[in-house]
């Protein structure tokens, strides 16, 4: 069974989308917030990590930037409700900070899926 850290300020949506993966099989962790997972994951490693860009505290670039610096294998989906500030597209910046895979908040139960499935069977 995969093992999936999902970081996110947002409880309801947090709470979401470990109700999809569950049911899909995988254990899923929680974060509330960049700092939380990035420490979470140096003490539990897991298979997949989601994290959300825009968060109070330790937003999700700073934590990609240093998942990525320290654990480069990680594999890690990058999501945002929001982010387009001015001529600033953040989850495009996700991607170049080592996120494989981006979504837009909403997104529907499938993309998710297929992004996660995408990444765990690499």
């Amino acid at each position: 069974m995969a093992r999936i850290l999902l970081i996110d300020d947002d409880d309801a949506f947090r709470g979401t989308l470990r109700q999809v993966l569950e049911h899909e099989g995988y254990q899923v962790e929680e974060a509330h917030d960049g700092l939380e997972g990035l420490q979470h994951y140096r003490a539990t490693p897991t298979d997949l990590i989601i994290t959300d860009i825009l968060m109070p505290g330790q937003e999700g670039l700073e934590t990609i930037r240093r998942l990525r610096e320290e654990h480069p294998e990680a594999k890690i989906i990058a999501i945002s409700w929001g982010g387009r500030q001015g001529t600033m597209d953040f989850l495009p910046l996700a991607k170049r900070f080592g996120a494989q895979h981006t979504l837009w908040k909403p997104f529907p139960r499938e993309r998710l899926l297929e992004a996660v499935h995408a990444l765990l069977e690499h």
